[in-house]
């Protein structure tokens, strides 16, 4: 589709998606733990301030990765020296937080290492269409990589720190900084080696800056209501990361703690599978379709939280809806934008939906359910159906809002195509 070479190179892609998103799966689930944890017992003792702020620099990254790094994948630097680049120097500052004791410091880090790696995610996606013949059949097999990446470094992490205590599990968690580092200067090397993706000039009488013209992009009536959409989707995905695991050890539920973590990656591995039906799915049903499907998917996931929390086989089963939210929209969304932006503002496209889903998405679904389920609590137990109520009517609203409004050019009604040519805008092909 929009590669000259014989063949789509799908397995270096695969491996591209798989050490990529292990990076961010090593160290995300145990860092707040981490520091959390008193000094007296080898953590750092970071305050809830403190500690929120290195939760927010992903979202400071990814409005400061729309600015500038996009802008250098999209327009100055061939995107896979931009990857070895940015990982080489965002592992550094991930080692660094090995030793890192102070939250400055700490902080520094953090921030450092984000803002280089959030644009990588935007970037990886960039490479894959750019060399995927056909981007409906192979994106979905190629993003499964990132799953299972994020699996392999996850899983293993976590069974470590079984059966430690004090100050032996403190030193463990540490370990996640290491392997986080050690994968992103693994996949810097790697990415030398991955096909040559250079950068688009932009057309001319355009300003040079790919961020302003893909905003500009959402003039378009369906790409204004698809990025509504995605935010409202965003906030409920980030959600249920934040609202789930204190549901799933409640009184209510009562899976063990040592056990959330595997139930809540059954979702995970459905992921995987799902990932490998969706060009299947996308060529029978298509993009608004398989998009619902995926905001529904929420939907029925919290319906089932909110109303048989007692019934643990039940709230286990429907952990496999994860799949079905997670490919069918955020994975089909990504295919979407690449045919539907030109080809010199893709990477920064990818950004300024990315700024929904990793950025103001997860600020403004803990803004949200943080304060709701406090308010819902009484006596340290919490009303879960009406706090669940709340994503199950947002998911519903998304979907209808979508089914109503959401309508691409013809162009695009086929899943996979894509335009090639930047002066092309889309809505305007017949």
């Amino acid at each position: 589709m929009h590669t000259d070479t014989p063949s789509a190179p799908t397995f270096r892609l695969w491996l591209m998606m798989v050490l990529e998103f292990a990076i961010w799966g090593a160290w995300l689930p145990l860092i707040w733990g981490y520091m959390g944890a008193g000094v007296a017992d080898g953590g750092l003792g970071f305050s809830g301030t403190e500690i929120a702020w290195v939760g927010s620099a992903f979202a400071i990254a990814s409005i400061m990765g729309i600015f500038f790094s996009s802008q250098f994948a999209d327009r100055t630097f061939a995107a896979e020296r931009f990857m070895a680049v940015s990982h080489l120097v965002g592992g550094l500052a991930v080692l660094g937080m090995y030793w890192a004791r102070d939250f400055r410091t700490f902080f520094s880090l953090m921030l450092v290492h984000a803002l280089l790696y959030v644009p990588t995610i935007s970037v990886t996606n960039s490479i894959a269409f750019t060399h995927m013949k056909n981007a409906q059949k192979e994106f979905g097999l190629v993003r499964m990589g990132g799953t299972i990446g994020w699996i392999l470094a996850a899983w293993p992490l976590y069974f470590i720190l079984q059966g430690k205590t004090g100050a032996e599990a403190v030193a463990a968690s540490r370990s996640i900084f290491l392997v986080a580092g050690i994968t992103s200067l693994v996949l810097a090397a790697y990415s030398l080696f991955l096909p040559h993706t250079p950068p688009k000039r932009p057309v001319p009488g355009d300003s040079g800056f790919a961020w302003l013209k893909a905003t500009k992009f959402l003039a378009h009536p369906y790409l204004l209501v698809l990025f509504v959409v995605t935010f409202i989707d965003a906030v409920i995905h980030n959600g249920y990361f934040v609202m789930a695991g204190d549901f799933l050890k409640s009184r209510a539920v009562g899976i063990k703690p040592e056990w959330i973590m595997p139930v809540m990656s059954i979702g995970q591995v459905a992921e995987i599978l799902t990932m490998a039906v969706l060009g299947a799915v996308l060529a029978r049903l298509g993009w608004k379709t398989t998009m619902i499907l995926g905001i529904l998917g929420h939907a029925a996931r919290f319906a089932v939280f909110a109303f048989f929390p007692q019934s643990q086989p039940v709230i286990v089963a429907v952990q496999v809806l994860h799949g079905i939210c997670y490919a069918f929209f955020f994975a089909t969304l990504y295919i979407f934008i690449d045919a539907a932006f030109p080809k010199d503002v893709r990477s920064s496209a990818q950004s300024l939906f990315n700024l929904l889903v990793l950025g103001l998405g997860d600020l403004a679904a803990k803004w949200l359910f943080i304060p709701l389920q406090s308010r819902l609590t009484t006596d340290g137990t919490v009303e879960y159906r009406q706090l669940f109520l709340v994503p199950t009517f947002m998911a519903l609203a998304a979907a209808a809002v979508l089914a109503i409004a959401f309508w691409p050019p013809r162009s695009l009604a086929t899943a996979g195509e894509t335009q090639d040519d930047p002066e092309t805008e889309p809505g305007l092909v017949a």
